[in-house]
Order: structure tokens, then C-alpha cells, then sequence
């Protein structure tokens, strides 16, 4: 587009070089959009302007001074040079002065290799240096047992001020003292009370916050780095998968602008741990009354002993939060073929119909949200359910004209909100236009409901899922172009499981009936895929076939144990929240005997004589396709038809709460983390007294 044409655009001159930008970008931007590099440190894209490390200096010309070009809008006319004599003598001052005061522990520095001072001094630093004072020396802050400081090599970028401030929304870190005294921390000693604190590493430029958990572990050069995606919630974020050898030593998150930009929470990056403990590394056969070891032979002998002459319409299925989309398939095919079709990957959350996508995606996607104009939050604390989902919904916040209301757990979620009240009632009076939050969203051009599994995974949740129907349809919330109605889910798995099927059809049990059956003698064999989150106790009177990764809840009452693979340890497919299809990859194999999930599941179909239609990856997700047109395009979001779902009936006059209790311990992986154990017994157990606050 050229100036003539629009208003909007801007036209400056950079190291003789004609450039056209858009109105209100700065000069580094400018510099960046035709690929020349500007070092800096304070700068980051998602932050707020600070300008106070002075590395991107430039030339203006006509200006008496050097310009900080991260601060400076670009406007028309201006003639900037980036690479002059002068230029460069600016920078190497301006890293000598950072200098001064560094340690240079280079090689006992978590940082090394990944340091972005260590980088830019090569690049733009002075030989020698003209100071020969002692060094200042920092006491290193306690920020909680995920945060390691070293802040004697802090050059005061303050990104991590800005980052719990305007990302994370929690005003806990600043600065203290004056110039040669300036120090940066907590003001009183405290750990961060963050879901997101982990991401202050990532944005440090220096060796100053380092991840505790991994800290003298490894070196950037010596491991392997995996892109794939995350399943400790239902968001999908993009992560790397830092491994050496057999083992995963970190997570980082890879950007992804459609769902978690640059951040992870920090379940997500410190719960890896847990994938080396409490490891089912071979398969489990119970030999009077104790699981003993045995061969893969051995346990598939043991299923078709039970199975023998057993009426099939008896056997029942569960998949669990974190299973993939592949094996889910499989065991959907495998239990037809015995002629059941008792299975469930909902969990409580039973009122989801799978009929209607619609009423179980998060159809605002979340890149969304960022056009919505109103929020009503209906019996979830996102913070803690979703905290990277969460901090898109505070970015919205602070763009402004954005009101939020919440019905349900009254807690901070880091942006003003006003709370309607804890039960059924006031989503009654939302639905019939009663109160103040209702003439918002009458008033509201895109407004948005976002229900999560606490309203859900109740007795009446089929009749709260057709009220928020009802309240989506009546403001407006559905129209062409834009769907606000919105479930958060909160397991991996779900959506997929929905998506593939593996739900009950009509007549048969689905998770509460197979519970029930099996305690009362009406289903003989329960197969546990990766399914740990619920009551157990009611399997021990039934033959429990359990395949999953961890000695976990489902393990302790199984009769057969499948070694199964971890998320790192497969390539398969998840379905977030919003519905997008995705591609976990493998970074290690799994440990001793364990296999990827769909490949335990064909080899025993074989054994059962009743062999499965596909022997490779891409036949099974062709099968997938075939089930669901969804899983033909990776990456992708489709808008679902909108139709009508839910019971009309009465609510219980119970207030709603969020179904996640503690946010450090929510899943097999999680549970058999050490640091988040500590994260816990810091975040909850002694800052709550047990319970679930603010924090999770």
C-alpha cells in the first residue's frame, strides 16, 4: 500500500534505505520489518515501553542526541542510521557500562549459551573494559522454589517487573533503593504467587531468574529439542521438549499466536519431573491377590481368560484426561467388535453432548477473545483451570472496553470483575434480564459465556448447559461470524473423545452407569485407559484392565497392568479446548517394556480374535477421519454448527465451584512430581490451610 493511499502509513528513510510502515510503530520496528537487527535488552514485544537499557541507540538525523529507538515512534520523514562508526561506539559504551557490575560467571551460569547479554556482547561489546572498581555485590531473593536468583548479574531490564505486572497481574515484584543501590525484588520476602511465574525465566535476558528445578542439570548444546504440544490442561499449548538422552529435563514454550502466544504455565514446564517417577515400566498380572510381573504375552493370556465366554455387552471402557485421540479410536473399535459399547471419556462432566460440537468447544477460539466486548464467567476460576487462557482474557481487560462478571467461586483472577453471586439463581436472573451485568451484555456487540466443568460436572448440569444456552441465544451471543458461547474444558482428552465418539450410544452405560454396574455385579470387566480421576474404591469387586504410564490411582485396583507411553514419549493426536487439532511428537522413548497406547491395544485385538483394521499410524488416523471430518486438517479451527443441546428442568440450589481443587496436583504426571509437591505444600497447603484460594 503506498502513502497516497492511506493515512495510516508512514514513510521514513533507514541506513538510505526507503520504508513504509504502519502509523504508531517504533523505530526498531521499523529496523525490524526490513531485517536489520537492533540489540536490546529492556525491550520485549509483549511488554510496555521502558527504554532504561539504552542498547538500540540510533542516529537521527537533525537530532542533538543518540535516540532510543524501542521508545521512538517512527514518523514521516525521519532519516535513521543504525550502523554508523558512532552508532557502534554507542553500544559498546553502553555494554561496557552493563559490564561494570556483571559477575562473568559464564561457566557456572544456567543461562550460558542461551544468554542474550552473552550473545550481544560478541556481537556489539568492547574487547576491554576501562573500569577497575570492585563489582557491587546483590543478595539473591527468594521468589519460591521454581525461581533460582543470582541477582548480582540483574542489569535492571526490568522485563520481569513489567511481566508480573501486566501479564501475570500480580504487582509482587519492584524495584527498591536509587542508583548504585537499585535493587529489584519481592519488597518482603515471598515466593511468587503466580501460575505463571515460570515464564520470568524465559524473559530474563541475563542469568539473574533461572528455573530452580533445572538448574546445574544441563547445558543448551548437549540435549535434543522436540516441538510438540502440551496436555496438562485442555489449552493445547505449543512447547518444546528439551530431552538428553532418555530423559526430559525441561519444557519451554514455542510461540503459537492462536493459542498461547509465548507462555506456559508452569505446571505445564515444571511438572516433566514427574515423568521419570512412579514409571509402570512393564506389564502386571494379579496372582493371589498381588500384582506380580509378567511378560506382554502373559497379560494378554490373562485379559482373554476373563473375557472367554463372557457376554460382551458387559465389559465397559473409560478413557482418562491425558489419553490420546489414537488409542481412544482403538479402544472404541475394539470394544464394538466385542460387542459393547459402555464407554466414557467425560467423566462427570456426562451432560456434554457429543451430538453437538458446539456445545463443548471453546467456539470464541482463543485467539478471540480478544474481539469480545463482554465476558460472563458461569462456575470456573480460569486462573487456575486454564492461567495462560486467563491471562489472554487480562490482556483483553487492559485493552479496554471489556466488562467481566463472574457467577460462581468469588476469587482474584487478576483483573477487575464483578461477582453476581455463587449459585443457579443468579444465572437465572442473567437469563431473564434482571440486574445490571444483564443491560451489559444487551448492550454488548460481540459477548461472550464461558461455562467451565464445575457448573458441568454437577447432577443438574445438563439443565445449566441449556439456561447458558438460553442466555447465549437471548443476548445475542450466536449470530453469523461470531459464537460466544464457550466450555472451558480441563482435560487434554476430552474434546477428542467427544469428537472420535467415545461416549456411550443410546441404551448403553456411560460413566456414572458404569461405575454403578460394576459395583453391583452388572459389568464384569472395566477396561482404565489412563483413567485415574475418580472413585476407585467402587472397581474392587470387578476385573479391572488398566493401561496407562504411572502407578497411579487406576493401577492400585487393577488386575492387569499395560505398560503405557507418556504424552513425550508418542506421536498422537489431542483436541484442545477450542477444538484445534493437534500433533504431539516424541521426544524420548517410553521406559523398559511400555508402548505407545493404540499399538497395545491392536496387538491385543489379535490375541481376542478380534483383530483391528490397521496396522500403522496413518491407517488408524485415517479410521479417525472416516469417524470425524475434524481430524482430516491439523491446526485448524472449524466453527461448529450451532443446534440445540441440554435438558430443560430445574436447578439444585448448590453454589458452583471450580472442579479443579489443587492446580499443582491435577493428574498422574503432576501427582508424581517432586516439584510440584513443593509448589503445593507452598502455594496451598501453607498459604491456604489445605484448601483452594486464589493461587489454586
Amino acid at each position: 500500500m503506498r502513502l497516497s493511499e492511506s493515512n495510516n502509513m508512514t514513510k521514513l528513510t533507514i541506513d538510505g534505505q526507503e520504508v513504509e510502515v504502519e502509523a504508531g510503530v517504533s523505530v526498531l520496528q521499523a529496523c525490524e520489518s526490513i531485517g536489520i537487527e537492533i540489540p536490546r535488552f529492556c525491550y520485549h514485544e509483549r511488554l510496555s515501553i521502558a527504554g532504561n537499557c539504552r542498547m538500540c541507540l540510533v542516529e537521527m538525523e537533525r537530532a542533538p542526541k543518540p535516540i532510543a529507538s524501542c521508545a521512538m515512534p517512527a514518523s514521516e520523514g525521519m532519516v535513521i542510521t543504525t550502523n554508523s562508526p558512532k552508532v557502534r561506539r554507542m553500544r559498546q559504551s553502553v555494554m561496557e557500562f552493563l559490564l561494570i557490575n556483571h559477575p562473568l560467571d559464564c561457566p557456572i551460569c544456567d543461562q550460558g549459551g542461551e544468554c542474550d547479554l552473552q550473545d550481544q556482547s560478541i556481537g556489539y561489546g568492547f574487547d576491554k573494559s576501562r573500569y577497575t572498581e570492585e563489582k557491587r555485590i546483590v543478595e539473591d531473593k527468594y521468589m519460591g522454589p521454581l525461581i533460582k536468583t543470582s541477582m548480582t548479574r540483574c542489569i535492571q531490564c526490568t522485563r520481569c517487573i513489567r511481566f508480573a505486572r501486566e501479564i501475570a497481574g500480580i504487582p509482587d515484584i519492584g524495584t527498591i533503593g536509587r542508583g548504585e543501590h537499585l535493587e529489584i525484588g519481592t519488597y518482603v520476602e515471598k515466593a511468587l504467587t503466580s501460575e505463571l511465574s515460570g515464564n520470568l525465566v524465559d524473559i530474563c535476558p541475563v542469568g539473574a531468574l533461572n528455573s530452580a528445578p533445572y538448574s546445574n542439570k544441563a547445558r543448551s548444546w548437549e540435549m535434543r529439542n522436540t516441538e510438540s504440544i502440551d496436555v496438562m490442561d485442555a489449552l493445547g499449548s505449543a512447547i518444546r521438549i528439551d530431552s538428553r538422552g532418555n530423559e526430559i529435563l525441561r519444557i519451554q514454550p514455542r510461540l503459537n499466536e492462536d493459542v498461547n502466544e509465548e507462555w506456559i504455565s508452569d505446571k505445564t514446564r515444571y511438572a516433566c519431573d514427574g515423568l521419570n517417577k512412579r514409571r509402570l515400566d512393564q506389564p502386571y498380572v494379579k496372582r493371589d491377590g498381588k500384582l506380580q510381573p509378567a511378560t506382554w504375552p502373559e497379560a494378554f493370556d490373562a485379559i482373554a481368560k476373563q473375557l472367554e465366554g463372557k457376554d460382551g455387552s458387559k465389559i465397559a471402557a473409560l478413557a482418562g484426561d491425558q489419553a490420546d485421540v489414537e488409542s481412544m479410536t482403538a479402544l472404541k473399535d475394539l470394544m464394538g467388535s466385542l460387542g459393547s459399547q459402555n464407554m466414557d471419556c467425560r467423566g462427570e462432566g456426562w451432560a456434554l453432548d457429543a451430538a453437538q460440537r458446539a456445545s463443548y468447544i471453546f467456539n470464541t477460539t482463543i485467539a478471540g477473545i480478544e474481539q469480545a466486548d463482554a465476558c460472563l464467567l458461569v462456575g470456573t476460576n480460569p486462573r487456575i483451570e486454564a492461567p495462560v487462557l486467563n491471562a489472554r482474557i487480562r490482556k483483553r481487560y487492559l485493552m479496554g472496553g471489556f466488562s467481566v462478571a463472574a457467577i460462581g467461586p468469588n476469587v482474584d483472577l487478576t483483573y477487575k470483575h464483578q461477582n453476581l453471586g455463587a449459585g443457579p439463581q443468579s444465572l437465572h436472573e442473567i437469563a431473564e434480564g434482571h440486574g445490571e451485568f444483564a443491560q451489559v451484555l444487551e448492550n454488548a456487540e460481540r459477548p461472550m459465556l464461558i461455562i467451565g466443568m464445575g457448573a458441568i460436572e454437577r447432577g443438574d448440569g445438563a439443565q445449566v448447559l441449556s439456561l447458558a444456552r438460553l442466555i447465549a441465544e437471548r443476548y445475542g451471543m450466536v449470530v453469523d461470524g461470531w459464537n460466544g458461547f464457550n466450555v472451558l474444558q480441563t482435560a487434554a482428552a476430552r474434546v477428542g473423545g467427544l469428537d472420535v465418539g467415545f461416549v456411550p450410544q443410546q441404551g448403553s452405560l456411560g460413566h456414572g452407569g458404569i461405575v454403578a454396574g460394576a459395583a453391583n455385579g452388572d459389568i464384569h470387566t472395566v477396561y482404565l485407559l489412563a483413567c485415574d480421576d475418580f472413585d476407585s474404591a467402587a472397581l474392587e469387586n470387578t476385573f479391572v484392565i488398566y493401561q496407562g504410564h504411572h502407578g497411579d490411582r487406576g493401577a492400585h485396583v487393577a488386575d492387569v497392568i499395560l505398560p503405557g507411553a507418556a504424552y513425550t514419549e508418542k506421536t498422537a493426536t489431542y483436541v484442545n479446548t477450542e477444538g484445534r487439532v493437534q500433533l504431539s511428537s516424541r521426544a524420548v522413548f517410553p521406559p523398559g517394556d511400555a508402548r505407545e497406547d493404540w499399538t497395545i491395544i491392536r496387538a491385543l485385538s489379535d490375541v481376542l480374535g478380534k483383530r483391528l483394521g490397521y496396522d500403522s499410524a496413518p491407517q488408524l488416523r485415517s479410521r479417525m477421519a472416516e469417524i470425524n471430518p475434524v481430524f482430516a486438517a491439523y491446526d485448524t479451527v472449524s466453527p461448529a454448527a450451532w443446534g440445540t443441546f441440554g435438558e430443560s428442568g430445574n436447578l439444585v440450589d448448590l453454589p458452583f465451584t471450580s472442579n479443579i481443587e489443587n492446580f499443582y496436583m491435577t493428574d498422574p504426571i503432576s501427582r508424581a512430581s517432586q516439584t510440584m509437591a513443593e509448589c503445593s505444600d507452598v502455594f496451598v497447603t501453607q498459604t491456604h490451610g489445605g484448601k483452594t484460594g486464589t493461587n489454586g
